[in-house]
């Protein structure tokens, strides 16, 4: 049977994929992809053929890699981060329906909520939420009620996609439905191009925040109500040291 296997590739770092991903992309004869995330990977693997779209055309990418995998090849879809959060698994699995050809095999990858929380220190050692601010596929409505129901639960959170051209305030907004609950003192951190070439990061109040400039290449850390900075580093307790 034919097999489509769709990859978390993680932050874009080689060191941090893992075998499974690196096994898959060895033995494909075809990676799909955006175009962002297929670059980042051909370096490693210069002798295969590549098929990319651009963004917002994620369907047509799937369908593609979808028929190339009937036709016979065997076929990689990459994604950044992990295949199945924000990633193509599920349309994958939407646009094969209740067929079961071709075979779908989900790799997963390091999200950047994991990367970008080892590379600020512990921020998500307790219960954390994970929210996009991109409203492209999901109402502000409803991204703003999350955010509310985040907030009052004291979940650590992570924002994803929290600004680009389109939408160059969204994480401000996104500050001023938090701060109705949390404190303007709330530890904060940004971490950008995690895993890439000119990774950094920075921790700041949720005040700060609000003001900090940001682009798709961030991820956004917001601390619970536990959180603090220890020698320069976002640390969430669990409680451990109370049992």
């Amino acid at each position: 049977m034919s097999r489509l296997t769709v990859v978390g590739i993680g932050p874009g770092d080689r060191d941090d994929m893992t075998i499974g991903a690196d096994k898959a992309l060895r033995e494909c004869s075809l990676i799909v992809g955006y175009p962002v995330y297929t670059e980042l990977v051909k370096p490693w693997y210069p002798d295969k053929e590549y098929f990319t779209t651009p963004m917002t055309r994620e369907t047509e990418r799937c369908r593609a890699a979808l028929d190339a995998a009937k036709e016979g090849k065997d076929v990689c879809l990459v994604c950044s981060g992990d295949s199945g959060i924000y990633g193509m698994a599920a349309l994958v699995y939407e646009l094969r329906g209740e067929s079961n050809d071709p075979e779908i095999r989900i790799i997963p990858g390091l999200t950047a909520a994991c990367s970008g929380a080892a590379l600020l220190g512990a921020p998500l050692t307790h219960d954390f939420a994970v929210i996009s601010l991109s409203d492209r596929l999901t109402s502000w409505e409803l991204i703003e009620k999350r955010l509310e129901k985040a907030a009052e639960a004291d979940l650590s959170i992570v924002l994803y996609n929290p600004a680009s051209k389109g939408r160059p305030d969204h994480l401000k907004n996104a500050c001023d439905i938090l701060l109705r609950v949390l404190p303007e003192s709330r530890p904060c951190a940004i971490a950008r191009n995690i895993g890439r070439d000119e990774e950094n990061s920075r921790i700041l109040t949720l005040k700060e925040l609000r003001e900090a400039p940001v682009d798709m290449f961030c991820t956004v850390f917001i601390g619970n109500a536990m959180t603090r900075v220890i020698s320069g580093r976002l640390i969430t307790p669990r409680g451990y040291r109370n049992v």
